[in-house]
């Protein structure tokens, strides 16, 4: 069964302009169970490939990060399409990671837009392959690296406090925008 996975981290990256190419704001919130604990963020290049590489980075540098148990990300890219290395960023870090979205992706639309318009698309695609199929879990699409679809599946609604989402992935979407923006606006 395991222990309960009680101090997690969740990002998301901050809204942008369509048109902005620099490094774009990715925010993580820290839990421990239900408590906000602690933020962290990182910059990474809107349709670039350093999200991987940053996201290790902030993550082993933290001071949170001898007490993390799980990463979850509100999707498998960040910044339109730095699409994150989902096995390296596990064994880079050694924690389950889980990757979350409110609807299935639409594949297709995905493959063609990095294959057509996306320097670099076709490893951008091998990426997203590689991370296997999005599964149904707790009313999200998921894809757990490291992670039991069971145990993912506890540690979701575990997580599920105030909606659907994620705390952790609520809160730094939130967090994200109203820094960016000057207020947050959307749902998660």
């Amino acid at each position: 069964m395991g222990r309960t996975l009680s101090h997690v981290i969740g990002f998301d990256d901050a809204p942008f302009q369509r048109g902005w190419r620099g490094d774009v704001l990715v925010v993580g919130a820290v839990y421990a169970g239900s408590r906000l604990d602690g933020v962290i963020s990182t910059r990474v290049r809107r349709d670039g490939v350093n999200s991987t590489t940053r996201l290790i980075e902030c993550l082993t540098g933290s001071k949170y990060f001898a007490q993390l148990q799980a990463i979850l990300l509100q999707g498998i890219a960040f910044a339109g399409f730095n699409v994150i290395d989902l096995d390296r960023l596990h064994r880079a870090t050694g924690l389950p990671v889980l990757v979350i979205a409110r609807r299935r992706p639409d594949l297709a639309a995905i493959r063609r837009a990095l294959l057509e318009k996306v320097p670099g698309g076709a490893r951008k695609w091998r990426l997203i392959e590689a991370a296997g199929p999005m599964t149904p879990l707790a009313g999200l699409y998921c894809q757990p690296v490291g992670l039991s679809p069971a145990r993912a599946e506890r540690l979701i609604r575990r997580l599920q406090i105030h909606g659907q989402l994620p705390e952790p992935l609520r809160v730094a979407h939130m967090i994200a925008g109203g820094v960016t923006t000057g207020e947050s606006r959307h749902r998660a």
